[in-house]
């Protein structure tokens, strides 16, 4: 009899148990729709958990004043008592335990809509961005309510250290990774970026105070992460300043809602535009700049882009917009600004159009600092093998000077591990090997050493020999061998040895086969 194997399974996140479960609730709804079916209840009740944890705090204060019972009711609804402290005004028809009430009534649908009507009128910053259609037919309510009983269950826990707010973010990105699994097609996880390939950019880049921008925002996942890391370190979230822009209309309301439920205030625009036809910051000059614009977009040219001002580079090639990415990034930095960005590996080496030309010219305007091949599967929804440019105009936000003359390339293919059959991730360690060698690079203070197989640090003289051609694996060379001092006739003998043992056990297999074989038929 086989053995069963007694190591425990780990226990589920709550994240995962509250995805496996919405999931099921699904039915017949596609990813793309159910997403904002249960994020927008995931908002709903994260303001409404806002609200009611201000509102009690607001008692206790109205009481320790001496504030009498009778009158303490109407001081808690001052709307001004909620909005100062940053906190939405939820109608009391909209609060969460009004919704969750009627959960099992048949007009659920109509009640979350009227819900959402009502505080995005009470909350101008959130108008025209809550989700609606709840009540529409296609929507089994009876799944709905059972939906909005599961939400229900996400609140304030006196376990977790950073309370709801972080709780109801950790599902919400959750929730976004894994509708980014499910969802097919080219772009369907275009409004989420991994988040260990997010956090490889910031903690390179380290914002930790000044303007940050990104102009393919997504669901503002590189401004979540900015944020924590500022926050990490010691700083406020009010030190860095937040601008955005997202072409697809659902996706710039999911990051409105993202950023809302996050706490930090972001300019986004007034509505979703094209970044290139319709810059929106079009003023801006940022410290940083975090992007994973869409890969290889080949429908982006517009007759009025001709003259641009933003192809300083050169004009990019019609067919492709990866160039017209990264020049639109360097118009928008400051004198002094560093962009980090995502890109596909065909960027680092493709001659079309005039892409090879504008690859040239920026190597020699010393504006590329550093390149990462990243592993391959750290995206949900696409194979294309990745890299992370970092381009400076100088200085980063610590006040070191870019190396001048030189880019540092790092080969981090081999790095992650895979967290399932498709997709990798990369654990804080390979980030911090990652950041770390960029730091020790940039900074000048005498720790860079060149890494074989993993990091070199290449003169603009080494890069013309490759005709331009920025792939890290031409410039890192083979990983050194570790050091073997066994004698080789020693080494000889112990691998035959060894092998030969290996055919003894090959037969003894054979012959346990044969027997267990004759058995059977017997």
């Amino acid at each position: 009899m086989a053995r069963r194997s007694t190591k425990a399974k780990p226990a589920k996140t709550l994240e995962q148990t509250l995805w496996e479960a919405a999931d099921k609730l699904r039915g017949n709804q596609e990813p793309s729709e159910y997403k904002h079916v249960v994020l927008g209840l995931v908002f709903l009740k994260y303001v409404s958990d806002r609200f009611e944890e201000r509102r009690e705090q607001l008692k206790e204060e109205l009481t320790a004043d001496g504030i009498k019972p009778e009158r303490i009711g109407a001081f808690l609804e001052e709307r001004d008592e909620y909005t100062r402290n940053n906190v939405f005004w939820v109608p009391e028809n909209a609060r969460w335990a009004s919704v969750q009430d009627s959960a099992k009534h048949p007009q659920i649908g109509e009640i979350i809509d009227n819900a959402m009507d009502a505080i995005e009128k009470e909350n101008p910053s959130l108008r025209g961005v809550l989700p609606r259609n709840y009540g529409r037919d296609g929507l089994d309510k009876r799944r709905l309510g059972e939906l909005v009983d599961l939400i229900g269950s996400i609140g304030f826990t006196e376990t977790d250290d950073h309370g709801a707010d972080d709780v109801l973010g950790r599902v919400y990105e959750y929730f976004l990774g894994q509708f980014a699994g499910k969802e097919a097609g080219k772009d369907a996880g275009a409004f989420y970026t991994p988040r260990s390939v997010v956090r490889t950019l910031v903690e390179m880049l380290e914002p930790y105070k000044g303007r940050v921008y990104d102009p393919a925002a997504g669901s503002g996942g590189m401004f979540v992460q900015s944020a924590e890391f500022v926050k990490a370190h010691g700083g406020k979230r009010t030190d860095i300043s937040v601008y955005g822009q997202e072409f697809t209309d659902t996706t710039w309301k999911l990051a409105k809602m993202n950023l809302a439920l996050r706490g930090i205030e972001a300019d986004m625009g007034s509505h979703s535009a094209d970044s290139f036809t319709e810059d929106l910051h079009q003023d801006l000059r940022a410290d940083y700049v975090i992007a994973n614009p869409p890969f290889n977009v080949s429908d982006w040219w517009d007759a009025k882009l001709g003259d641009d001002p933003r192809w300083k580079y050169g004009t990019p090639p019609k067919g492709n917009a990866n160039f017209a990415w990264v020049q639109h990034f360097l118009h928008h930095l400051a004198p002094h600004g560093t962009a980090g960005f995502v890109l596909a590996n065909g960027s680092l080496s493709s001659k079309n159009g005039s892409e090879g030309d504008i690859r040239r010219k920026l190597v020699e305007a010393g504006l590329v600092d550093c390149i990462v091949a990243m592993p391959d599967k750290l995206f949900f929804n696409t194979g294309i093998p990745v890299s992370l440019w970092f381009i400076s105009k100088g200085r980063d936000g610590n006040g070191h000077r870019a190396r001048s003359g030189e880019v540092l390339f790092i080969d981090a293919r081999k790095l992650g591990t895979m967290e399932t059959r498709r997709l990798r991730v990369l654990s804080d360690d390979d980030i911090a090997q990652i950041a770390d060698i960029y730091h020790e690079w940039r900074n000048h203070d005498g720790n860079y050493k060149d890494v074989p197989g993993f990091a070199k640090s290449a003169t603009i003289d080494d890069i013309e020999k490759y005709d331009f051609v920025l792939t890290p694996g031409r410039y890192v060379g083979a990983e050194e061998a570790e050091p073997d001092e066994e004698p080789i006739d020693e080494k000889i003998e112990r691998l035959t040895s060894e092998l030969f043992a290996e055919f003894e056990r090959g037969r003894e297999l054979e012959d346990e086969v044969r027997q267990r074989i004759g058995a059977l038929k017997s």
